[in-house]
């Protein structure tokens, strides 16, 4: 059973590769190699054997906010729940962090409602989250769908 694990440095090559082929495609947004060294520690990765076949990265935004970003499964590796796992270890580190609110920009929204995301007007985030998207050949004309995940309160 393959598991997710936190990237380390060595995984950055792959890590980019994975996410610019589907870049490549306007399927997700292109992110170069140094800003993935610089958010490493954002990074979860799955492997099969030396291989990154699945990446994702949760990124704080804010005290109470967080963005899943740069979700990629290997074409051959999807429909195993991989990313289901990868949302999990996203979901999970974010209440380990005490941030109750996750949200996302995607093409497969059906796939992130699936995890408790819903539906949320992209002019409802804060602007701080808009940082990236100047740099979106799309912008400001974006096409994603915005989603937000609020952790459940714990009685």
């Amino acid at each position: 059973m393959k598991q997710v694990e936190k990237a380390r440095i060595p995984d950055v090559p792959q890590i980019h590769n994975l996410i610019n082929r589907f870049a490549d495609k306007g399927q997700m947004l292109a992110r170069p190699l140094s800003e993935i060294y610089e958010s490493i520690r954002d990074f979860f990765v799955i492997r099969e054997g030396e291989n990154i076949i699945a990446c994702a990265a949760l990124h704080v935004s804010w005290s109470d906010l967080a963005e899943i970003r740069s979700m990629a499964v290997a074409e051959d590796s999807q429909k195993k729940g991989l990313g289901a796992k990868l949302v999990a270890a996203c979901l999970q580190e974010a209440e380990g962090l005490g941030i109750k609110t996750v949200f996302c920009f995607t093409y497969r929204p059906e796939f992130f409602k699936r995890h408790k995301f819903v539906d949320i007007e992209k002019m409802e985030l804060p602007r701080k989250v808009w940082t990236d998207c100047f740099r979106c050949p799309k912008f400001p004309n974006c096409d994603e769908t915005a989603l937000i995940y609020y952790a459940e309160e714990k009685v």
